[in-house]
Parts: C-alpha cells; sequence; structure tokens
C-alpha cells in the first residue's frame, strides 16, 4: 500500500520541469545609447540604471587610464544586442 502523502505515489501527476533560462549575455544596448550602446548595455547587463553607468564613467576620466581607450575596445568587441 502506497503513503498518498509520499511523493511520486501512485496517481500524482507531476509537471514538466520549466526550461531554463538562456544565460544573461553583454550585449550594446540599440535602445538605451548615446554614443555606441556600450554604458547602456552593461547597464542592463547589471540592472541598474544607464545613467549611473555613464556618470562612473565620466567621473573614472579624471583617473588616470586608459579609460577612453577601454570604451573604444568594448565597442568593438562586445556585439549589437
Amino acid at each position: 500500500m502506497t503513503d498518498p502523502s509520499f511523493p511520486g505515489a501512485a496517481g500524482d501527476d507531476f509537471a514538466a520541469p520549466a526550461p531554463a533560462a538562456a544565460p544573461k549575455r553583454l550585449t550594446r544596448s540599440t535602445t538605451d545609447k548615446m554614443i555606441g550602446g556600450v554604458a547602456g548595455g552593461i547597464a542592463e547587463y547589471f540592472g541598474v540604471d544607464s545613467t549611473w553607468v555613464r556618470v562612473a564613467f565620466v567621473a573614472s576620466i579624471v583617473l588616470p587610464g586608459p579609460q577612453v581607450l577601454l570604451y573604444l575596445l568594448l565597442w568593438a568587441i562586445i556585439p549589437k544586442g
């Protein structure tokens, strides 16, 4: 005799497993862009407002480093969404 409270007992209907969500991909935004869509794409990927990504980039310009070259490199590498 089977226990009706036991999972897998006779008569239980099991739903098919839900399909796995597609992995997130970093792409350039086609809707939220000012120059190349890099900041908009990064914002969409991390789920933040694109204004904050742009402010962070502009603020980083005062620091020494290749920020503009990095932006251009990302523009060339990241595929369009």
